[in-house]
């Protein structure tokens, strides 16, 4: 909203500082954060009064009880507020005629409702954990699909894939980049989902991918940022920053209430639509396979899981203690503020291996 008032800009000179996507990013990022302070103790209290509490019990892994004791009957659900409040940003600090904002916004709201669905099913059915991984599965490739066809028939975005550290060499996937982008989907929104698990672990990580993803969509939304570092240029891209700096404001915000020991758990109405919304953000600015890099914490707790399953059905046994990765280190004594700490170190690690090859190449 407040973009278009530089329009009045030959009227009101001053009014020419909504043109620039760094005011506006910056904006965004405070919009969210205050957002999320002021308003999260009435979700928070509200939360409480309709009883939607975590039920911390572990059946799967009775093992892990002694840590979750503490966190019987915390409140839920509260990416509400966190996927609420960047809405709120998204609609008064951005271009809404982008295309590409455009795109990312209705990804965010898609799998916020997905995974209010999948709560209120966990919360509301006794003995279920959710919507089954099916239909979850089944709602996340369509909308890969979508988003990859999207891709597939724009012009000014191409289905080829920039290999990092490698500037000469460029995959093109073709058709067969839609289920690739359906994989990504999949893959950035139930790597977040796992990894929430302990307080502020998740957000903390997605604060530090998103802080990453703004930087990268700020280069390549400018022409010469993206021809001196030699990356696709994609005209309108910029207007992701916004929207990356929404997602740190909020996290931010979250973080404040969320972290140990948490007044409020986001929930997979929070962790699936941030997750999903990073992994389109990447697609569309043309940083498909670094988000491997930058969201490495994310791929370590997905691949504990993986390895697990398989290493269970193939031979019986057991990789970690426990997976996801986190819990493995709970059981092995590490204290959870240690491990929410580490895992934030690497955070940063892999966010700065990713910033490197835009020059390493």
């Amino acid at each position: 909203m407040f973009y278009y008032l530089s329009e009045l800009r030959d009227v009101f000179s001053f009014l020419n500082i909504f043109r620039y996507i760094t005011f506006r990013a910056g904006m965004a990022a405070v919009t969210t954060f205050f957002l999320c302070v002021l308003f999260a103790p009435f979700f928070i209290n509200k939360l409480k009064s309709m009883k939607v509490r975590e039920v911390a019990k572990r059946e799967d892994c009775p093992d892990l009880d002694q840590f979750q004791t503490s966190k019987e009957g915390t409140p839920t659900m509260g990416g509400v507020f966190i996927i609420g409040s960047i809405l709120i940003a998204i609609a008064l600090w951005t271009d809404l005629s982008n295309q590409y904002v455009l795109l990312t916004a209705g990804t965010m709201l898609f799998l916020a409702l997905l995974g209010w669905v999948d709560d209120y099913v966990k919360l509301t059915r006794v003995g279920q954990r959710g919507l089954t991984k099916k239909t979850k599965l089944l709602w996340e490739v369509l909308l890969g699909c979508f988003i990859g066809s999207y891709v597939f028939f724009n012009p000014e975005i191409s289905t080829k894939l920039d290999v990092p550290f490698l500037k000469s060499l460029v995959v093109d996937l073709g058709i067969f980049y839609l289920p690739f982008v359906a994989l990504i989907i999949i893959g950035s929104s139930n790597a977040v989902n796992l990894t929430d698990g302990l307080d502020g672990l998740a957000i903390g990580c997605v604060l530090i991918v998103s802080l990453t993803l703004a930087v990268l969509s700020y280069l390549t939304g400018n022409f010469n940022f993206s021809e001196y570092l030699l990356i696709p240029f994609i005209p309108g891209a910029g207007e992701l920053t916004i929207i990356c700096a929404a997602i740190i404001g909020a996290s931010l915000g979250f973080l404040w209430y969320n972290c140990h020991p948490a007044s409020v758990f986001m929930g997979d109405v929070g962790s699936l639509s941030l997750g999903g919304t990073m992994g389109v953000i990447a697609v569309l600015i043309k940083k498909e396979l670094l988000l491997v890099v930058m969201g490495g914490v994310f791929v370590m707790e997905a691949m504990s899981v993986i390895l697990q399953v398989f290493s269970v059905k193939t031979r019986g046994k057991r990789i970690f203690k426990v997976s996801p990765l986190h819990h493995h280190f709970q059981l092995s004594g590490w204290d959870e503020s240690k491990i929410i700490i580490r895992f934030w170190i690497l955070a940063i690690i892999f966010a700065l291996i990713t910033l490197t090859t835009l020059k390493i190449r």
